[in-house]
């Protein structure tokens, strides 16, 4: 097998990117076996880049969604239970159906996420929020696992999204997802300052890519916010020469020939403090 030849398979799932890459990885997988037991004498995945695809992602849940989700299903029934799960942990839908009473002790949670747990396991120990404290004692569980089925059994992680599916449906929430509650509380910390490790040590990433684009996304809210009020009070940022310029002196808002300037929506933070 040539590199034209993985290109070739690459490329006939070009309408399923996703599942091109997914196909790649696994003929580099099977390669680097057969490198190593001297099956074969190059790996000719190496050079095959992946398929590139634009994606936008699950939807990061907004404080109105919350409110509205919290508003149809009240304390005591296992929605809001499995959501203070997701949120106040921003733990994965696989970390969600193990969680129960014997991961909390002395006021923290503890557990090894799902993902990855055989190769290369990661730990989490993370303070019960006050609002997850509540969810649990609102619904007390008599089982390993704080979510059960109508059955008295562990959900399923296939059968747990399906059931949060038809939670946030119920709540007009369509387009929210339980992956989503994880993307909207490490924004939200980001929002709060908190550095990338911070934030790491809350969602157990391992790198800083992911993280810090959240931090990005929260910090660039905050220098739009002081963008502006330095357009309307006509002061000049730190990087101008003081004293230079045509503006110099003058508020922008004052000046007479001021061209017309629409200001940009979204400007205000995903969370409020």
């Amino acid at each position: 097998m040539q590199p034209r030849h993985v290109r070739r398979l690459r490329d006939e799932k070009a309408e399923t990117p996703a599942a091109a890459n997914t196909m790649l990885k696994a003929l580099r997988a099977m390669f680097q076996w057969a490198m190593e037991e001297d099956i074969v004498d190059a790996d000719p995945t190496r050079d095959v880049k992946r398929a590139q695809y634009v994606t936008k992602g699950h939807h990061t849940w907004t404080l109105d969604e919350v409110d509205l989700f919290e508003r149809r299903h009240p304390l005591g029934s296992k929605p809001p239970l499995a959501f203070a799960l997701l949120l106040y942990t921003a733990c994965r839908r696989e970390d969600a159906t193990r969680l129960g009473p014997q991961n909390i002790r002395d006021g923290r949670l503890r557990y090894v996420q799902a993902k990855n747990e055989h190769r290369k396991p990661i730990s989490v120990d993370v303070p019960v929020f006050p609002d997850l404290a509540e969810a649990i004692a609102a619904l007390p569980s008599s089982h390993l696992t704080f979510l059960v089925t109508d059955y008295g059994k562990p959900f399923s992680v296939a059968g747990f999204g399906n059931r949060f599916r038809e939670w946030c449906d119920q709540a007009g929430l369509p387009h929210c997802s339980a992956h989503g509650l994880r993307k909207a509380t490490a924004a939200r910390l980001a929002e709060r300052g908190c550095t990338p490790h911070e934030i790491m040590a809350v969602t157990g990433h391992q790198t800083l890519e992911e993280v810090e684009r959240y931090t990005r996304e929260a910090q660039r809210a905050g220098l739009a916010d002081s963008a502006w009020k330095r357009f309307a009070a006509g002061r000049r940022g730190p990087t101008a020469e003081a004293g230079k310029g045509p503006t110099s002196g003058k508020p922008l808002a004052k000046m007479k020939k001021n061209a017309p300037v629409a200001l940009p929506r979204g400007i205000e933070p995903l969370f409020s403090p």
